[in-house]
């Protein structure tokens, strides 16, 4: 009963709260709050029996049966599952209780409390799926509930946008997603994962005509069809090139949700998924290189477009993008163990920036702009050091969490052959503009002068303790999850990855060294750029003007998903609207009116009233009778 209660829990908060919050309102956190805690404590004993050997796959609820179609609700129970669990609740607990003081008097606050509740559940059920179909379910579901959460103030135009945004991008992904699904039922008659991946080397050789009817002969493995149809939806999910431009956009939900479905859990599931079904992914190794190239486009892009944004929320989101670029390269690499390390210390130290992020906002009266900061670190002590320590892991500082799993990612990277060393060398490059824009952050909106609205200047303090004690859970978990074991803990489950988690001699020494000099020289950078040399910014700025105006502009990827398709869709669904709504459609439906309209005019013309007149009409109908009777 232990593995039905940890989402059956948060579920009931959310019917309580969907039903009844009306009357509960102010007092919400009362039912949300202990449910995603208790969910917290059972999901550490399922981590701690894993740890002791523990493996389970088992169905719960039966609904479809007909033939070999076995459609049912299932839990697998291993040590990847484990992970994730104490991963998601470990950050909605806290992301619940931030919630509390930084949701306070907003007016639709049991409505947060229970769609958070319910994107919890979903992502409970999602990592514990034994099945690809009900993984689809609470993958939809979860997006269904980043919909809700980002167009939480809905009367606001940016977060509807934003909200209409993530979805449509998603549904992008997904259409590929519901492609492999069927192509894995098609192939292996089932969508268990036990089943799938036994039968997988049977398929390892099947080809397929991909341009067969176009008339064309393009010969694909199945299985490289199957993974990249599934990596599509893995992309929208996990916002990579080209389809991250909806995750930057989605900052305009309140911040707890930034924290809890934008960097800690939602993002990460396409990671989860590629690594879910490594066994598939390394019958593949197309697959695998187009997972690994897409993975160090995004960790690249990700980082630039990161240095020169000046909305708080906004740095940290493309932050978000390049380190989930990191996760997938090195599963692309089949460094699983390595991408999930880094997947789960990055949850502690993002899920810390952006609530550390919040604080700032709330202190500020929901200023968001780094411009219009500074000086904050003497009144927001808290917030400062524990944003510190966050931007510390981000950048790789040694000794933090961030430290050893970005490490163990380019060692074992590297150690992938000639394509994971030319990424190596990409994700060296990206970890010394991370540094950079980590603490340009940090130093912009902490130290220098105040640029703060001088109306708010004398009420800036520090948030309730519901917010505070979050930010410093978080700050301690941000250093202490690299000293968790993971990757000894999980990889045993990837020992057929082409590339482990951790390697010794003298590539693995010369990476860490790289690793944390480009880290420091990162830092020092900004240092230097942005306290010693307040001008040399602008200097640069004057100097590289079109580099920094793509970067700034986000390298016009929006721009030219607006010229390619938002306005040619909106053009052609302009003139289908004319052309067959207009013209033919309600042409059919007014043109019939206007026929009934002029046949009732007609035969109101006999109606004269004048006996004469009816007298000759049954003259002549009789005569027409006649004369038809007696011609045929």
């Amino acid at each position: 009963m232990t593995y039905e209660l940890i989402p059956l829990l948060p579920l009931v908060s959310f019917l309580i709260l969907g039903l009844f919050g009306r009357w509960i309102k102010d007092q919400a956190h009362l039912v949300a709050v202990p449910a995603v805690v208790v969910s917290w404590f059972l999901s550490l004993l399922v981590f701690f029996d894993v740890a002791n050997g523990l493996s389970a796959s088992f169905p719960l609820y039966t609904w479809v049966t007909s033939g070999s179609l076995d459609i049912h609700i299932g839990f697998s129970i291993d040590r990847l599952t484990a992970v994730m669990l104490l991963l998601i609740t470990t950050v909605s607990s806290l992301v619940h209780i931030y919630t509390i003081g930084y949701m306070d008097k907003d007016s639709g606050y049991a409505r947060f409390f229970s769609y958070i509740a319910l994107f919890t559940f979903s992502m409970l059920m999602l990592v514990m799926a034994d099945n690809l179909l009900q993984l689809f379910i609470f993958w939809e579901a979860v997006g269904l509930c980043s919909y809700l959460l980002i167009g939480h103030w809905y009367d606001r135009p940016a977060a509807c946008s934003a909200a209409t945004k993530a979805f449509l991008v998603n549904r992008v992904g997904d259409f590929g997603f519901m492609l492999g699904l069927l192509l894995v039922w098609y192939s292996f008659g089932s969508l268990d994962y036990e089943e799938i991946f036994a039968r997988a080397h049977e398929s390892a050789g099947n080809t397929i005509n991909v341009l067969g009817p176009f008339g064309g002969t393009w010969d694909l493995s199945v299985l490289t069809l199957i993974c990249l149809l599934l990596f599509t939806g893995a992309m929208g999910k996990s916002a990579q090139v080209p389809l991250h431009v909806w995750l930057p956009d989605a900052m305009e939900g309140p911040t707890p949700i930034s924290a809890l479905i934008h960097a800690a859990t939602m993002v990460t599931a396409g990671v989860f998924v590629v690594a879910r079904l490594a066994p598939i992914y390394n019958l593949s190794p197309t697959a695998m290189t187009v997972v690994a190239l897409i993975g160090g486009l995004t960790m690249v892009v990700g980082a630039t477009i990161a240095m020169t944004q000046t909305d708080i929320k906004r740095v940290v989101a493309y932050s978000t993008v390049s380190q989930l670029g990191y996760m997938v390269m090195a599963c692309g690499l089949g460094a699983y163990t390595a991408g999930m390390y880094h997947l789960l210390t990055h949850g502690a130290f993002k899920a810390l920036l952006f609530l550390s992020c919040g604080s700032v906002i709330i202190a500020l009266h929901h200023e968001q702009d780094m411009r219009r900061m500074g000086g904050l670190k003497d009144k927001l002590p808290i917030t400062y050091w524990t944003f510190v320590v966050g931007s510390l892991a981000l950048a790789g500082f040694p000794l933090t969490s961030g430290f050893f799993s970005k490490d163990a990612l380019l060692v074992a990277a590297w150690s992938a052959g000639p394509l994971g060393q030319f990424l190596t060398v990409l994700g060296l490059l990206t970890a010394l503009m991370t540094a950079f824009y980590s603490f340009r952050l940090v130093f912009v909106t902490f130290w220098g002068p105040s640029h703060v609205d001088p109306r708010h200047t004398d009420h800036i303090h520090e948030p309730s303790h519901t917010m505070t004690i979050p930010l410093i859970v978080l700050g301690i978990l941000s250093i202490a999850t690299g000293y968790l074991g993971i990757p000894e803990f999980l990889g045993p489950m990837f020992e057929t990855g082409t590339a482990s988690a951790t390697h010794g001699g003298a590539a693995a020494i010369v990476i860490m060294v790289l690793a944390t000099s480009t880290g420091l020289i990162g830092i020092a950078g900004a240092y230097y750029a942005y306290v010693l040399n307040p001008a040399l910014p602008d200097q640069f700025t004057r100097k590289c003007h079109t580099l920094y105006q793509g970067s700034l502009n986000k390298w016009y990827v929006d721009e030219a998903y607006d010229r390619a398709i938002v306005r040619p869709t909106f053009s052609t669904a302009s003139e289908l609207w004319k052309r067959v709504d207009v013209a033919v459609i309600d042409g059919a439906v007014n043109g019939t009116a206007r026929a009934i309209a002029w046949g009732g005019w007609v035969l109101r013309l006999t109606q004269s009233g004048q006996t004469q007149h009816y007298a000759l009409g049954m003259a002549l109908g009789i005569v027409l009778i006649l004369t038809v009777f007696l011609m045929f």
